[in-house]
């Protein structure tokens, strides 16, 4: 029987955390490629890209593989937009500073066998194949509006709302700087999240004699602000800067790299995670497309009321199109049998690579939004972002049970 009261801790990290810049770097340059290619009348079902970055004092490697993309993307146009992504996240600071940074771009064409196992061209293989094997969770539950669990909904708000107001260049938030994490510990009490105990900001400041105290005064209204009203209570502990200075900040006081921060990316530990990074991939590469699936129908699955929390289990091998298996655990507040709601899965949308890039629209640039605060969790933008957020198949899934 699951625990009824009890605390539960998750993190995030803004979009000036060093892995976080890394992360952005990597899906700007998946969305060049989808741009330039659907500009050029390219065919978007065939672009392939992997794309890692490392970030340290002053220097940005970009690496990974590519095909079929558009020949007009050259390695200026990916160090122009790896610097363009730098400003916009806001590093002017000496040890890295978007127009100085040494930006080395490493990409090459794809393995030839790892193509050969993906395309549908050859008799044994007759529909797009997974890009990896691999197993892909999705989680949803009813604790906030978004159906995300609590502490990682809203340690992502408190630094989009952070980041929001030092961009703006207005009042005192102008005096922190882009690198910043957030921790926040949710009680629950009969299983529903009901308040904080420690909350945890650093945050990085540009003005280079700040007290904890003072970044405090200048980061506690927008935590409160970002918490359900009643939640911080007088035995609420704040733990604000609690090491004192961090006026080094970024990828100078900390080397970033691609795909470190996936537990930020999904559930913040609330559900289990597959293993596999988002960032960079295209989505022929299961890691990504099939999580965003998985998400999909278990947010649909608590939408349709079908159940109060899901976690949706979806495995593949490479080369292979068709998913290896389909589990559905509802942690004892399903409506219906969980083989029931696996058993109608497959009604409601194909579940291979192709199918899922078709029913999510995913052949678009849309993927730099995703970097930071979440790919989950977030509301459907109306040029096809975040589209696996949609709860439109909830009535389907219902439908087909009954």
């Amino acid at each position: 029987m699951a625990r009824k009261s009890y605390l539960f801790t998750s993190e995030s990290v803004s979009e000036g955390h060093p892995d976080k810049v890394c992360d952005r770097i990597s899906d700007e340059v998946v969305d060049l490629f989808y741009r330039e290619s659907l500009a050029a009348n390219l065919d978007p079902w065939a672009i392939r890209a992997a794309c890692e970055t490392m970030a340290t004092t002053q220097r940005v490697i970009i690496a990974g593989e590519y095909s079929n993309t558009a020949p007009s993307v050259t390695v200026q146009m990916i160090q122009e937009i790896a610097r363009k992504a730098i400003r916009d996240i806001g590093y002017e600071q000496e040890g890295f500073h978007w127009a100085n940074a040494n930006i080395e771009v490493l990409l090459h064409g794809q393995s030839a066998d790892i193509a050969a196992g993906v395309d549908a061209k050859q008799p044994t293989n007759k529909e797009e194949g997974a890009g990896d094997q691999g197993i892909m969770f999705g989680y949803a539950c009813s604790e906030t509006p978004v159906l995300m669990p609590a502490p990682i909904y809203y340690s992502h708000r408190i630094l989009a709302d952070l980041a929001a107001a030092r961009k703006s260049g207005k009042g005192e938030a102008a005096k922190l700087g882009p690198d910043s994490k957030s921790q926040v510990t949710v009680r629950y009490e009969n299983g529903k999240p009901v308040g904080v105990t420690p909350i945890v900001v650093s945050h990085q400041h540009i003005v280079k004699d700040l007290s904890s105290k003072q970044v405090r005064d200048i980061v506690e209204p927008y935590v409160r602000n970002a918490l359900p009203q009643g939640w911080i209570t007088n035995d609420t502990v704040w733990h604000i800067n609690p090491t004192g200075a961090f006026y080094i900040g970024g990828p100078d006081g900390d080397c970033g790299l691609t795909g470190r921060k996936i537990i930020v990316d999904t559930y913040g530990g609330a559900a289990p995670h597959g293993g596999g990074a988002f960032s960079g991939k295209d989505p022929t590469k299961v890691d990504r497309s099939a999580a965003y699936a998985s998400r999909y129908l278990a947010k649909n699955v608590v939408a349709s009321g079908l159940a109060e929390r899901c976690t949706i289990q979806l495995s593949y091998a490479i080369g292979v199109a068709r998913p290896l298996s389909i589990y559905v655990d509802t942690h004892g507040t399903g409506k219906v049998d969980e083989a029931a709601i696996e058993a109608a899965i497959p009604k409601v949308m194909d579940l291979t690579p192709r199918g899922i890039r078709s029913h999510l629209e995913l052949n678009k640039p849309v993927y730099a939004r995703t970097a930071a605060y979440g790919h989950f969790g977030r509301e459907p933008d109306k040029d096809g972002g975040f589209s696996w957020e949609k709860t439109d198949v909830a009535e389907k899934l219902k439908a087909a049970i009954a």
